[in-house]
């Protein structure tokens, strides 16, 4: 069975209350159910962790190399705009990787807009709030389609 991981940075504890205007209303575990969901009905199992610390972010997607994981959907908050730590992690990972922001970080400040990571992922999801979720797990399911056995 198809292994994703789901990984959440900083802050993204705090869905549901924190600026609904940009993150919507539903709370981390709602995000996560919505993305199980999507996962199962593609024959998929899906494993998340949500941190307020980097390194444990990283020590994760190392061991994902070795683990059985066959993608990685990450929504990485504030960590996307800077962290060549994370950025360097998902390089080495050869497994299908998926960018996930819950608002359109291109519509907000200027900051939000530059993110190291994309350039080590196969695609970018964002602007969709928590219907983004399930369009992530879909992605990294039709990229390992596309890989084949």
């Amino acid at each position: 069975m198809t292994q994703i991981l789901l990984l959440h940075g900083p802050n993204l504890s705090q869905l549901g209350s924190r600026d609904p205007a940009q993150y919507g209303t539903a709370t981390l575990d709602e995000v996560v159910t919505v993305a199980r969901e999507q996962a199962r009905a593609g024959a998929a199992t899906l494993e998340h962790l949500q941190t307020e610390h980097e390194g444990e972010m990283v020590s994760r997607l190392h061991l994902a190399r070795t683990d059985g994981t066959d993608a990685v959907i990450i929504n990485a908050g504030a960590w996307t705009h800077y962290s060549y730590a994370l950025r360097d992690a998902l390089e080495m990972l050869d497994a299908p990787k998926v960018e996930l922001h819950l608002s359109n970080v291109h519509a907000r400040e200027s900051f939000r807009s530059t993110s190291v990571l994309t350039a080590v992922c196969d695609g970018v999801i964002a602007g969709f709030g928590i219907a983004g979720y399930p369009l992530a797990v879909r992605a990294a399911i039709d990229l390992l389609d596309r890989r084949g056995p």
